[in-house]
């Protein structure tokens, strides 16, 4: 009930701030619950995605440490977020999306790099879509990189693709792993050149 409150407040906030949010490809997304995976590029980039999938409701992973504050811990908690400790991940970090996903309620949001300034990709989103058996598809976001950037008005491009054909058969490998992130990466970089080959993004 909390996310379906909240949702079109953050979608006003957007608008308010921003007004400009425009989304492609999202008649590629298949029926049922999936695992949205993207580059990360900026902050509010699971904000954008999670209205740009509207109606489907998702999951996110958030690090422990935004759980302190009470009330924003409330407002993580009630707009299906959960913590993880980056430096101790647990079982939970598993647990919770694959519980989540099985049940077929909620979808889910990761950023297998774990960090906008990373490209190196975490094996943690194929083990979940291994164990869920939910479709990975992947979506990337051009736009503002910086808070003056949004204020400022310039466009935000949500893109979706279609799920990525990954193959779960037999015991999974380092070259495995390597061959499917390939996979993922190329789509990827067929969004950004689809929505706009000019665009580079650099880490802020």
């Amino acid at each position: 009930m909390f996310y379906r409150i909240i949702r079109p407040i953050v979608r006003f906030i957007v608008w308010l701030l921003n007004g400009h949010l425009h989304v492609h490809g999202k008649e590629r997304l298949p029926e049922g619950n999936y695992i949205l995976v993207a580059p990360h590029r900026t902050w509010w980039e699971p904000l954008l995605f999670a209205l740009a999938a509207s109606p489907r409701e998702f999951m996110f992973m958030a690090k422990i440490e935004l759980f302190k504050n009470p009330i924003l811990r409330f407002i993580l908690t009630h707009a299906h977020a959960f913590p993880v400790d980056r430096e101790h991940p647990g079982p939970s970090v598993l647990k919770t999306p694959v519980k989540g996903l099985k049940d077929g309620k909620l979808s889910l949001i990761m950023f297998p790099s774990g960090t906008r300034h990373s490209s190196d990709l975490k094996s943690g989103v194929l083990v979940i879509a291994r164990l869920s058996k939910k479709p990975i598809v992947p979506v990337v976001y051009q736009g503002p990189l910086t808070f003056k950037g949004l204020l400022l008005r310039r466009g935000l491009e949500v893109r979706f693709g279609k799920p990525v054909d990954i193959k779960f058969q037999g015991k999974m490998t380092k070259e495995k792993e390597a061959a499917m992130f390939k996979q993922i990466e190329a789509a990827w970089d067929k969004l950004d050149q689809e929505q706009n080959p000019n665009f580079h993004y650099v880490a802020k």
